[in-house]
């Protein structure tokens, strides 16, 4: 029997008497059978009839074994989205996925702006797809009504931002073109000195690559390696230096989280796994400018006791002794 063929006839025969007949219909069916000489099955037939009776012991046999009453049962005023919404929505949740996972899958090591930017560019456009839609009709409500601030919780705000926040932190922006359409070349360069400088290290290991953290004679990778290094150090410093200039009004900027993570681990390959030391090309220099600032007092005092003027001790004659003195003279020259 067609169960919402018997609602339907149900819903005309029993609405005014529903209220009475669910206790004692439930109470019946739980027992599995309803006993033609029970209180409930009389009163019962006292207000239905024979097959009005059997529609209903045949409706609640079908809700027992797991049917449905269909959508009549729902209520008719229930909101639902405009197809509109619905396919704006779906674009929205297949961009999120995907770039949800491409940052995942970039997380070690960091490869988030230059793997995820088109992604993110994408949720970005399908968000502003959805701020801007409106229904099909005049009367339907927009579609960011619907889908941004129909409840409390608003996840795809709550994912907008989540993605936003992610790319701010990132500074991605430093590592793309104005436009946000490509890779600068700037970055573009850093990573291929990156990429070669690796490669370097990875042609002049001596040993097993899976032995990489063993103390080993690594002099061949040194020397070897040593002016890759230096050149991108040195272009990663000129960017670093580059950025800060343009961003003087926002003082702790970093370059992208790319780059950084590409210095850092180059660093910590050269410096703690292979030990090696980039020599300091101006060494003279340096030395000279410590030796003069050391001897420098040393030539000020010295300076200082060659020019002063030295005063000349004069002996003072007491009067008493001059004045007898005089005497003594004129004594002399009497005789």
């Amino acid at each position: 029997m067609d169960p919402d063929a018997t609602v339907a006839r149900l819903r005309s025969l029993l609405l005014p008497r529903r209220l009475l007949l669910l206790p004692l219909l439930w109470s019946g069916l739980a027992l599995g059978t309803l006993p033609s000489g029970s209180g409930s099955h009389r009163v019962l037939y006292d207000l239905l009839s024979e097959q009005q009776l059997l529609e209903v012991e045949d409706l609640s046999l079908t809700l027992l074994q797991g049917g449905r009453l269909g959508p009549l049962s729902l209520p008719p005023d229930l909101p639902d989205l405009d197809p509109e919404c619905r396919e704006l929505l779906l674009d929205f949740a297949n961009s999120s996925a995907e770039l949800t996972g491409c940052l995942v899958r970039g997380a070690r090591p960091v490869r988030l702006c230059q793997n995820c930017y088109p992604l993110f560019q994408q949720v970005a456009a399908k968000m502003d797809n959805i701020s801007r839609a409106v229904g099909n009709t005049s009367e339907s409500p927009s579609c960011a009504r619907s889908l941004l601030m129909a409840d409390r919780m608003q996840i795809v705000v709550i994912l907008s931002e989540f993605f936003n926040s992610t790319w701010q932190k990132a500074n991605c922006a430093n590592c793309l073109t104005n436009k946000s359409e490509e890779l600068s070349n700037s970055t573009l360069y850093f990573l291929s000195l990156f990429n070669h400088t690796l490669t370097c290290f990875e042609h002049n290991l001596q040993g097993s690559i899976h032995s990489l953290l063993q103390l080993r004679n690594y002099s061949e990778v040194c020397k070897n390696c040593r002016e890759a290094y230096k050149t991108l150090s040195s272009v990663y410093n000129e960017m670093k230096k580059l950025n800060e200039h343009e961003n003087k009004a926002e003082p702790g900027t970093h370059l992208c989280i790319d780059v950084e993570d590409a210095m850092n681990i180059t660093r910590k390959l050269w410096s703690r796994t292979f030990n090696c030391s980039v020599p300091c090309s101006d060494t003279v220099p340096v030395i000279a400018v410590s030796v003069f600032i050391l001897f420098l007092p040393i030539v000020f005092y010295l300076s200082s006791f060659l020019h002063s003027e030295q005063k000349k001790r004069k002996l003072i004659l007491p009067k008493r002794l001059k004045s007898s003195t005089s005497f003594a003279n004129i004594q002399e020259n009497s005789n």
